[in-house]
């Protein structure tokens, strides 16, 4: 699963708006939702903020892993 889909996905499962999460990272909902489709990604920092927000590792965030945690 693409790190697209997976922001997608946990960000439903946790019942939170894209705004919600722009906040969080400091972004605008506008660069949150280039994240969600795919045309842009965060950088090192704000994908660890994500990683634990969500309680999850970061492999798991990015595709590479199906487990969520290490």
């Amino acid at each position: 699963m693409s790190f697209s889909h997976r922001i997608k996905e946990l960000r439903q499962k946790h019942n939170v708006s894209q705004q919600e999460l722009a906040d969080l990272l400091g972004v605008s909902t506008r660069a949150w939702r280039f994240y969600e489709s795919g045309e842009r990604e965060p950088n090192m920092a704000r994908l660890i903020l994500l990683a634990d927000y969500f309680d999850v590792s970061l492999d798991y965030l990015v595709g590479r892993s199906d487990k969520t945690r290490g």
